[in-house]
């Protein structure tokens, strides 16, 4: 039974969205040993102090890119949450030797630090655009992915055990349509990329508490893959408001028309559960070739992506959750 009273938690990127209201949620639920906030902005750092007051919060300046003070930061660390990532498609493509410096050289430094410090368990938060990925932001983060699931191949004789969950964008962040529809809703006109875009609904308390389920059961190797449902961009825009004009401006740079989490090509990979999918990894890290892996078989045909998917949202329905964001 995994006893989060007992974990010493380090947060890499643990000032940005998820970082905050994964602290928030995990200090009110599951107050663990002690939690650390590794991040490299110390106004954010300063801001995020005044906020949250619990006598096991520490806040350590770094940047992931740096593996000897990931050393000193791991030093007794149970659990890590690998959060620290450079999110923004266009910044990445115009700074590509920096987004591979963040999201792979840091990741490779995350996992030797705790690898290294016998740390018990790593997670790493993956996003859909490193699924058949189009974009530069997206590739890295499929190789972070790799590197994470991969992972387990490394620790020999130690404790270990390394898994990571994917899922999309989340509903009201900063790289959420959300904020832009509210925004332009003040001039009756939202734009739009494509009348047939999809996505999936995904909320950032959603979002933790899958984190946190996935934490407890995972054995080393997994990438954990949410049920979601889905929604129609210009239904969103018709829940913001209804007689909005809409001006259609083209995909944007990077960008796909709908989003995917699990492709064909890892079908007979994964397993299906009634709240998530669980992709499996191609080799055996437990070496037990008698290992059955648990959930329900998918057919050889599966993928799973916003448009495909059986559960829609309706406006009406939009409508009741936009007002229940923050």
């Amino acid at each position: 039974m995994f006893d989060w009273s007992k974990q010493a938690i380090l947060l890499t990127g643990g000032t940005g969205s998820f970082g905050q209201a994964f602290t928030k949620y995990i200090l009110k639920h599951h107050p663990p040993k002690s939690l650390r906030i590794y991040s490299r902005d110390e106004f954010k750092q300063y801001e995020m102090q005044q906020k949250f007051h619990h006598k096991n919060l520490r806040f350590f300046i770094g940047d992931v890119r740096d593996a000897e003070r990931l050393n000193r930061a791991m030093e007794g660390v149970t659990l890590v949450i690998h959060a620290a990532a450079m999110k923004q498609i266009v910044a990445s493509e115009y700074n590509p030797t920096e987004a591979i410096k963040t999201n792979i050289i840091g990741t490779m430094n995350v996992l030797n630090a705790g690898i290294d410090a016998g740390v018990e368990r790593i997670f790493g938060l993956i996003t859909d655009k490193a699924v058949s990925p189009i974009n530069l932001y997206g590739a890295t983060k499929l190789v972070m992915e790799k590197l994470l699931v991969q992972g387990n191949a490394y620790v020999g004789k130690k404790k270990t055990k390394i898994a990571c969950i994917r899922y999309g964008n989340v509903a009201g962040s900063r790289g959420s349509v959300i904020p832009l529809f509210i925004k332009q809703n003040k001039t009756n006109q939202f734009t739009l990329t494509h009348p047939e875009m999809t996505r999936f609904w995904l909320t950032l308390n959603n979002g933790i508490e899958f984190v946190v389920k996935f934490i407890e059961s995972m054995r080393g190797g997994e990438v954990y893959v949410p049920k979601l449902p889905s929604f129609r961009v210009i239904d969103l825009a018709t829940a913001v408001n209804r007689d909005a004009k809409l001006k259609y401006i083209g995909i944007r740079q990077g960008e796909k028309i709908h989003e995917d989490l699990i492709t064909v090509h890892e079908a007979r990979h994964v397993r299906e559960f009634p709240s998530h999918f669980v992709v499996y990894p191609q080799f055996d890290f437990w070496h037990d070739s008698s290992l059955k892996f648990p959930g329900k078989s998918v057919h050889n045909n599966f993928n799973y992506n916003s448009k495909s998917n059986i559960n829609y949202l309706s406006v009406k329905t939009l409508t009741e959750l936009l007002e229940k964001l923050d």
